[in-house]
C-alpha cells in the first residue's frame, strides 16, 4: 500500500508541472516567442563583446605600463606594420607616402607618434629596415583599454593600406584581432555543419522525425537564448567575444542531451500505457528532476572560473552558466508542453515502428551483462582501471600553461606572417620589457643607479638592446628589446632573467610590457586554480549529499571526477604540450593555452559529475525500492547505459564540429571535452564506479535512510539485504 501511495504521489506531479501541462500551448507559445523576440536583441551582442580581458588588471605588470603611461606616456607598442613596395619603388621612395597615410590616423587613437623607418634617428634605423632591404617597419602605440585598442586596429587596417605597397600588420592587437575573428568564422561554420549531422545521429537513435527535431528545436532555441544573456550581462560587466562560442557549444550539447534524457523517458511511459499527462507527469517528476540537479552541478563548475582576475576567464564562466540555464529551463518548460501537446504523436514520421523497443533491451542486457562481469571482480577491474588512468595521468607532471601568441593562429594567417616576418626580418621590433627604476628616498633615481640597472639588463641573455625611456619625479623607466617574440618560452626566460637583477641600493625595480603582463596572468591562474577547485568541489560535495543522503557517494563522485580530469589533462599535455600527434591535428606544439584550460577543467569536471549522476541517481532510487547494492548496480548501469552513451556521442559530435576551428586553443577545449567523455562515459561510469560501488558494499548508505523492503529477505555478503521481488523501474 505504501509503494502504492508513493506512486500516486509521484503520478500527481508538482504544481509547476501540472500548470505546463494544463495549459501547455500557452507556455510553450510563451517560451518560444520570448526567446525569438529577446533573440533578435541578442543576436546584435557580438558587435558589442569585448575583444580584450586577457590581463590581470591587479598584477605588477598592469600597475607599471598604467604609471608609465600617467607619467610618461604610454610605450609598449600594439601595432607593427610591414610596408612593402611591389610596383618597382625602394622604401625609401615610399617613406613619404606612408607618412601621409600614417598622418591621417586620429590623434586620440594614438599614446604618442608613430615610430618609423623614416622617422627615426639613424642610429636606429637599420633595426626597423628588413635584413633583405625590401621592407620597413611602423610602430604604433594605441590609446585605451586592451578591448579598445584592439578595436582602434580594426579601424585602422583598411586606412593605412596604400597602393602599389603590401602593407602586413603585427603585433598583439593584430594578433588578438585575428584570434576574434576566427572565433567567429569557427562558430557559423560549427552550427552550420554541426545541426545537420545531429539530425542524422538522432533520427538514428530514434527512427523518427518528430522526435528527432525536437532536440534540435530545444538546442537552437537555448543557444539563441544564452546570446540574449551574454547581451544583457555585457551591460554590467566585460563579456568577451570567446563566450559565444563557449555559450553555443555547452548550450547546444546541453540542450540536446537533457531533450534526449526527457524524450525517451516520456516515449517509453507513453508505450507502457500511460495517458499523455500522466507520462509527462512520471516523465518530469524523475528525469526532469535530474536534468535540473545536473544543471546545478554544471553551474557549479563554471562558477568557479567567477574568481580569475582576467575578465576573458570569467566571460567564459558566464557563457557556460547562461548556457547551461537556458538549456535547463528550455528544457524544463518548452520540452514537456511539447510532448504534453503531441502525445503518442512523438513517434509519428517513423518508419523503425519497433526497433526502439528492442535495440533498448539490447543494450540493458549489454550493460547489464557488463555491470555483472565488474562485480565478479571488482577489485581487479578497479586496480586496473585506476592503473590505466594513473598512466594516462603520468604526463600532467611536465605540463606548463601558456599564454595567447602568434603560433596558436594557422600558418597561413596574415597576423601569424606578418608577426614571424617581424622577428626574423627585423631586429628591433620586440615590444620588449619596461623595467621602472623607482627611488625610495623620494628625488630622482640617480644617474649612476641608472646606469647600474641599464648594463645589468644588456648582459642578460636573451636582450638585444637596451633603450633609456625617460625619468621623471622619483621614477626612470628603461625599455630593454629581446631577441625572442613576446609571450613565446624564450621572451619568459629572458624576462625572468631581467626581474631576478638585484635592485640598487635605495631603489626598487619593477617590471612591466607585454611579456611581462602574460607572465603575470600566467602566475594568477596558477595561484587562482586551487581555489577554483576548493570551490568546485565543496559546491558539488553538498549538492550530491541532499541529492544521494550519502556522504560515501559523494564523495566517490568527486573523486571520479577528479581521476577523469587527470587523465584527460595528461592526454593533453601529451599531444598539445609534448608534440606527440601534434602535426596530425594542425597545432604547433608549446605551453597549453592557459585560458582554454581552465575552461576544459570547469567543463570536464562538470561533464564527469554530470553524467555518474544519471548512473548513481538509478543505484540509489533502486536501493530506496529495496534492491541489493548489487541489483542497485545493475539496474543503474543497464537503464542508464543506452541513453547516458547516446547522449556522450552527441555531445563528442557537436564538440568535434567545434574543434575543426584553425585555432590551436579552440582545438585545445575541443580536444580536451572529447576525451573526458570518452574516458567519463566508458570506462568510469560504467567500470569503475560499479567496481567501487560494489566494493564498498553497506558503506555506500552510510547516513542514508533505511529502504523500504516487503517479501522475504536474506543476506548477500554485501550487508544489504535481498529482496525476494525485482524493483520498479526508477528514472535517470
Amino acid at each position: 500500500m505504501a509503494r502504492h501511495a508513493r506512486l500516486d504521489d509521484v503520478n500527481r506531479g508538482a504544481p509547476v508541472v501540472d500548470f505546463v501541462i494544463t495549459r501547455a500551448r500557452w507556455v510553450l507559445t510563451t517560451v518560444v516567442a520570448a526567446v525569438l523576440v529577446s533573440g533578435v536583441w541578442g543576436l546584435g551582442v557580438v558587435d558589442e563583446l569585448s575583444l580584450g580581458g586577457y590581463s590581470d588588471p591587479g598584477s605588477e605588470s598592469a600597475r607599471v605600463d598604467a604609471l608609465v603611461e600617467s607619467r610618461f606616456g604610454r610605450d609598449v607598442p600594439d601595432i607593427a606594420v610591414v610596408y612593402t613596395p611591389t610596383d618597382g619603388r625602394t622604401v625609401d621612395q615610399i617613406g613619404e607616402t606612408v607618412t601621409a597615410g600614417l598622418s591621417t590616423i586620429d590623434e586620440s587613437a594614438l599614446a604618442r607618434d608613430p615610430i618609423t623607418y623614416w622617422t627615426v634617428p639613424d642610429t636606429f634605423a637599420p633595426g626597423m629596415r628588413s635584413s633583405d632591404g625590401q621592407s620597413a617597419l611602423a610602430v604604433l602605440i594605441l590609446t585605451g583599454d586592451e578591448d579598445r585598442r584592439i578595436k582602434t586596429y580594426q579601424d585602422l587596417r583598411e586606412q593605412l593600406t596604400i597602393d602599389g605597397v603590401t602593407v602586413q600588420f603585427g603585433g598583439f592587437s593584430a594578433i588578438a584581432d585575428a584570434y576574434n575573428e576566427q572565433a567567429r568564422a569557427d562558430l557559423v561554420r560549427a552550427e552550420t555543419i554541426t545541426f545537420p549531422i545531429l539530425l542524422v545521429l538522432l533520427l538514428l537513435i530514434f527512427g523518427g522525425l518528430v522526435a528527432a527535431a525536437i532536440p534540435l528545436v530545444i538546442g537552437g532555441l537555448s543557444v539563441l537564448a544564452s546570446l540574449t544573456v551574454l547581451r544583457a550581462l555585457n551591460s554590467v560587466t566585460e563579456v568577451s567575444v570567446f563566450a559565444t562560442n563557449i555559450a553555443s557549444l555547452v548550450g547546444l550539447g546541453m540542450a540536446v542531451d537533457y531533450s534526449l534524457f526527457v524524450l525517451t523517458r516520456c516515449r517509453e511511459e507513453v508505450r507502457s500505457g500511460r495517458g499523455t499527462a500522466a507520462a509527462v507527469r512520471r516523465t518530469m517528476s524523475t528525469a526532469g528532476r535530474t536534468v535540473a540537479f545536473s544543471a546545478l552541478l554544471l553551474v557549479c563548475g563554471f562558477i568557479g572560473m567567477l574568481v580569475f582576475p582576467q575578465a576573458m576567464i570569467r566571460s567564459l564562466g558566464f557563457g557556460g552558466i547562461a548556457a547551461v540555464a537556458v538549456a535547463a529551463v528550455i528544457s524544463l518548460t518548452a520540452l514537456p508542453a511539447a510532448l504534453a501537446l503531441l502525445g503518442p504523436r512523438i513517434d509519428s514520421l517513423s518508419w523503425r515502428t519497433g526497433a526502439i523497443d528492442r535495440g533498448d533491451a539490447r543494450a540493458q542486457k549489454f550493460w547489464g551483462t557488463v555491470a555483472d562481469r565488474v562485480m565478479r571482480r571488482p577489485i581487479l577491474v578497479a586496480v586496473a582501471i585506476i592503473g590505466v588512468l594513473a598512466v594516462l595521468s603520468a604526463p600532467v607532471s611536465g605540463v606548463a600553461l601558456g599564454d595567447l601568441d602568434h603560433t596558436g593562429l594557422p600558418r597561413g594567417a596574415p597576423a601569424r606572417i606578418a608577426t614571424e616576418k617581424l622577428f626574423t626580418d627585423f631586429t628591433l621590433t620586440n615590444t620588449g620589457v619596461t623595467v621602472l627604476i623607482e627611488s625610495d628616498t623620494g628625488a630622482p633615481p640617480s644617474p649612476n643607479a641608472i646606469a647600474e640597472v641599464t648594463a645589468a639588463i644588456g648582459r642578460a641573455d636573451g636582450v638585444a638592446a637596451v633603450i633609456p625611456g625617460g625619468a621623471a619625479d622619483n621614477l626612470a623607466v628603461v625599455d630593454a628589446i629581446m631577441t625572442s617574440a613576446d609571450r613565446t618560452p624564450g621572451a619568459l626566460a629572458t624576462l625572468d632573467r631581467i626581474r631576478s637583477i638585484p635592485a640598487p641600493t635605495g631603489t626598487t625595480l619593477r617590471v612591466g610590457g607585454s611579456t611581462a603582463a602574460s607572465e603575470d596572468g600566467i602566475a594568477a591562474i596558477y595561484s587562482t586554480i586551487p581555489w577554483m577547485l576548493a570551490i568546485m568541489v565543496l559546491a558539488t560535495f553538498t549538492m550530491t549529499t541532499l541529492a544521494f543522503r550519502s556522504i560515501v557517494l559523494s564523495l566517490k563522485a568527486i573523486a571520479m571526477a577528479i581521476v577523469s580530469l587527470g587523465a584527460t589533462f595528461g592526454v593533453l599535455t601529451w599531444i598539445f604540450h609534448d608534440g606527440n600527434g601534434a602535426g596530425a591535428i594542425g597545432v604547433t606544439p608549446g605551453p597549453l593555452q592557459s585560458t582554454m584550460s581552465i575552461l576544459i577543467m570547469a567543463v570536464v569536471f562538470g561533464l564527469s559529475t554530470d553524467y555518474e549522476i544519471f548512473l548513481l541517481s538509478r543505484i540509489v532510487e533502486a536501493h530506496d525500492n529495496g534492491a541489493t547494492t548489487r541489483e542497485a548496480v545493475r539496474i543503474g548501469a543497464a537503464r542508464t547505459g543506452r541513453v547516458v552513451t547516446a547522449a556522450a556521442l552527441l555531445l563528442i559530435t557537436v564538440t568535434a564540429f567545434f574543434s575543426l576551428s584553425e585555432l590551436s586553443m579552440m582545438r585545445l577545449v575541443g580536444v580536451g571535452i572529447i576525451v573526458g567523455l570518452l574516458i567519463d562515459a566508458t570506462i568510469v561510469r560504467m567500470m569503475l564506479v560499479p567496481a567501487l560501488v560494489t566494493l564498498m558494499g553497506h558503506a555506500n548508505w552510510w547516513l542514508h535512510p533505511t529502504p523500504r523492503r516487503s517479501g522475504s529477505t536474506d543476506d548477500d555478503g554485501s550487508g544489504v539485504h535481498r529482496v525476494a521481488r525485482t524493483p520498479d523501474p526508477v528514472d535517470y
